[in-house]
């Protein structure tokens, strides 16, 4: 790979991974990752590599289908919808927050 479109990976990956590691992430734990943008892309794909059961936490159902499909997350849960939000609380090991504001 082109390592100017590698560095963008590389320095999403490390974002996310420093602080899973630190905290203590291991395999088989739930993981909620908040925010879909480059670095919560990358943190489902760690997630999932390390064996987590992974769940993206969003506004709206438009990334829905592509966090399921395309990145393999387990779950999706809807911010907006009261009853995904009621069903997923407290069955979070860890929570990453990748937005910025």
């Amino acid at each position: 790979m082109d390592l100017a479109a590698a560095a963008p990976l590389l320095c999403a990956g490390i974002t996310v991974y420093s602080p899973m590691m630190d905290h203590g992430l291991k395999p088989h734990m739930t993981l909620g990752v908040v925010g879909m943008g480059g670095l919560g892309h990358m943190a489902v794909k760690i997630g999932k590599a390390m064996g987590c059961h992974v769940t993206v936490v969003s506004r709206s159902n438009d990334k829905r289908k592509t966090c399921i499909e395309d990145l393999k997350a387990d779950n999706y849960v809807n911010m907006s919808d009261p009853d995904e939000v009621k069903a997923a609380a407290n069955s979070f090991d860890m929570i990453i927050n990748t937005i910025s504001a």
